[in-house]
């Protein structure tokens, strides 16, 4: 009996140190003691296959090779590859060990989770029924809906979580879902802020008016609110969003986030343009080029003011009211919110023509009357009086 049981204490020695991370601290680490792992995908296999079997096998012999535990998978087919999330253990470079992985023979490539930030700035209180919108002045709200609202078009929101019963935002979402594994789903500032600028109902006699309000808005919570002004995002929880968005066909994809560059992800926001959306994103002063994924060729960035230097929109960002969790309003402001402006906008312009839309702007700055204009071929009045003379 005593030399069964050493036997068996002997085997799960051996596990143990194959596994150099417990699986249960492993689902307990944080996002930035993680890193993805890119395995090149058989043919015929379909996303949802459960990553049984052989692929199973696959991803922890991989992990037992280079001390790690797998965490989660995530496979996309449309891309090739499947994409295992694999724990390092507490003392090592998430960079060294994703840079000894790569050279496995069985991995594509590996890099570490990045983290990425909301672009929001600091926020008021004071009233959270803000007399003006500066997109109701400035864009003539109003006379634009005369035209378009967004109606049919669908607007992934990729950030925290959105609380879809306040009463400004019901029947607006059409999928609210949480990609955020190690967190519960819950309702935020910084997500319900942005989708209430896109797409608050109007004509309600509350709230605000979104940008387009007959726009549907897919909540994609891959982000978390860490403090009052704080929302983050790990770059894997951003991955199951970008790519989940991609196959829902979304016609626009807001990202009011910014963060390092990252091969997966880029490899998702150039396939997502490809397929036809419009991805949105904010620009980050703070980070070269303005950020990732602002900085890549094709993504619409959006600044509260001029950039020097740089193709960069500037949208209304400043002291705007927008929808609050808690069946309240309250005033933002930051590039963030300017992005949700311009999510919006291509949505009045995505109305019309779903395989492009374009925006006007002179020095960078917006002119949301002049694109619908020029979208709808409206023969509009595109000054002082707004878009008077429109028709649909």
């Amino acid at each position: 009996m005593k030399k069964a049981l050493l036997w068996v204490l002997a085997i799960l020695f051996a596990l143990g140190t194959a596994w150099a991370v417990p699986a249960a601290t492993a689902v307990s680490l944080p996002p930035e003691r993680q890193i993805l792992v890119m395995v090149q995908q058989p043919p015929g296999l379909q996303d949802g296959y459960g990553g049984g079997g052989e692929r199973e096998q696959l991803a922890k012999r991989i992990a037992r090779a280079h001390g790690l535990a797998v965490v989660d998978t995530w496979p996309m087919s449309r891309i090739g590859l499947d994409c295992f999330v694999m724990a390092v253990p507490v003392g090592q470079s998430t960079a060294t060990v994703a840079d000894e992985v790569s050279k496995d023979p069985d991995v594509e490539w590996a890099e570490p989770v990045a983290l990425y930030e909301a672009q929001g700035g600091s926020i008021s209180h004071n009233d959270a029924l803000f007399a003006a919108q500066p997109a109701a002045q400035q864009w003539h709200l109003a006379e634009l809906h005369q035209v378009a609202t967004g109606k049919g078009v669908k607007v992934a929101v990729i950030d925290s979580g959105i609380e879809g019963n306040h009463p400004d935002l019901a029947g607006q979402l059409s999928i609210n879902r949480n990609f955020v594994a190690t967190r519960s789903p819950a309702f935020e500032a910084h997500g319900t802020g942005v989708a209430g600028i896109i797409a608050a109902k109007a004509d309600n006699r509350i709230g605000i008016s979104g940008v387009a309000p007959g726009a549907k808005i897919l909540g994609l919570r891959a982000c978390w609110q860490a403090s009052s002004t704080r929302t983050v995002c790990d770059s894997f929880s951003v991955i199951k969003a970008l790519y989940f968005a991609i196959d829902q066909k979304a016609d626009v994809i807001n990202m009011s986030i910014s963060g390092p560059d990252d091969r997966l992800l880029r490899t998702l926001v150039d396939l997502a343009i490809e397929r036809g959306s419009t991805i949105v994103a904010a620009f980050d002063p703070k980070r070269p080029g303005g950020g990732f994924p602002a900085s890549v060729i094709g993504v619409i960035a959006v600044s509260d003011a001029p950039i020097t230097g740089g193709h960069v929109f500037v949208a209304p960002g400043r002291d705007i009211p927008t929808t609050e969790p808690g069946d309240k309003w309250f005033i933002v402001s930051g590039n963030s919110f300017a992005a949700a402006h311009v999510s919006g906008l291509m949505a009045l312009l995505r109305q019309k023509s779903r395989s492009s839309a374009l925006v006007t702007a002179a020095a960078g700055r917006i002119n949301a009357c002049a694109s619908v204009d020029k979208a709808w071929s409206c023969d509009c009045a595109c000054d002082g009086a707004g878009l008077a003379n429109a028709h649909r």
